[in-house]
């Protein structure tokens, strides 16, 4: 598999890693940026379809990790269904009804937004976030993007007596059972950081990441896997927003879970078992989505209704000039599978 040799910057090291050519940016036929990355795709019997990249070093997954997190809520004995679920496996954008649900998760418990321990935001959402400035209102914790997250988690401690101050300590139980679920789905942790919502992040690998969700998707119903993939997948808006990559692409494509991350890192799993994971060196996610779906397609994914998430113009005076499109080391390997399906 062809790749590109270039500098990336891994902690405690300054080794030389090969990464792949994930997706190119053009502006008026001429290649203004290229996004280098590493990638895993699982095929729906579960063998390894595509390696691309360093894919066996460890990354933090960031905000994609966030259902398993909602999986060990559910398991610790929070009692999260349907929106509430979904909002916890999610990046909602702020907007009235998820702060709505939000707000649900901790009344039921006897808390409210003050023991939420995520930083004060503006809500991703342009109109909300407008209208709270016009109306003289302030950042809040429950308008960030983890809120729903940090909700679910604070509901687990409370049915547990378990401390809900502390509750962001690596150290503390929920966060020891967050740690072992992550490992159960996801393999050895490597690296223990703090994600920018404030909850101890574990390192994995993309394979780890891929077959985690993999999992989820394929668990039996009535387990508590497919109750997270089945409320993410049922109540897109919630995992999201509108519009929200995440949101439109279980919208769009029957039967997918997907969930981003800072940083340039994704995952994805059709209902049939395919599963991809990715994540982009330099941190820019403008085209993990379309890398992703691409991907699937490949694979035998139905992508066919995911429309403008794969069709990524680039702009000049407002008028299309360019697009952003795979990469040539992603290219060589869809030419491969386009062969093999001839």
């Amino acid at each position: 598999m062809p790749t590109t040799q270039v500098d990336a910057v891994v902690t405690g090291s300054q080794a030389r890693r090969t990464l792949a050519e994930l997706a190119v940016v053009r502006r008026s036929s001429v290649v203004e940026s290229r996004h280098f990355g590493s990638l895993v795709a699982i095929a729906g019997d579960g063998s390894i379809a595509a390696r691309l990249g360093d894919a066996g070093s460890a990354v933090l997954p960031r905000s994609t990790v966030k259902p398993l997190q909602a999986l060990t809520c559910l398991v610790a004995g929070a009692e999260l269904t349907g929106p509430e679920l979904a909002i916890a496996g999610g990046s909602h954008t702020g907007e009235d009804a998820h702060v709505a649900v939000v707000r649900a998760i901790l009344q039921r418990v006897g808390l409210d937004e003050s023991h939420l321990g995520c930083p004060v935001d503006w809500p991703e959402d342009e109109e909300t976030r407008n209208r709270l400035i016009a109306d003289g209102q302030s950042r809040a914790r429950i308008r960030m993007n983890c809120s729903g997250k940090h909700a679910a988690m604070l509901a687990a401690c409370a049915v547990n007596g378990w401390d809900v101050a502390t509750y962001l300590e690596p150290e503390h139980p929920l966060q020891q059972l967050v740690r072992a679920t992550f490992e159960r789905l996801t393999g050895t942790v490597e690296h223990v950081a703090v994600d920018g919502c404030g909850a101890p992040l574990f390192s994995t690998s993309l394979e780890g990441m891929a077959r985690a969700f993999r999992a989820l998707v394929a668990a039996p119903p009535g387990t508590p896997e497919r109750a997270v993939a089945d409320a993410m997948r049922g109540h897109p808006f919630f995992v999201g927003g509108h519009p929200h990559a995440n949101s439109d692409a279980m919208l769009r494509v029957h039967g997918l879970l997907a969930k981003g991350g800072a940083e340039g890192v994704i995952a994805a799993a059709a209902a049939t078992g395919e599963a991809v994971s990715m994540k982009i060196i330099d941190g820019n996610p403008r085209a993990t989505t379309l890398i992703a779906l691409t991907v699937l397609g490949a694979l035998g994914v139905d992508v066919s209704k995911a429309g403008g998430l794969m069709d990524l113009p680039v702009l000049g005076g407002g008028v299309r000039v360019g697009e952003i499109s795979v990469g040539r080391d992603l290219e060589s390997w869809l030419d491969e599978q386009r062969a093999v399906a001839r």
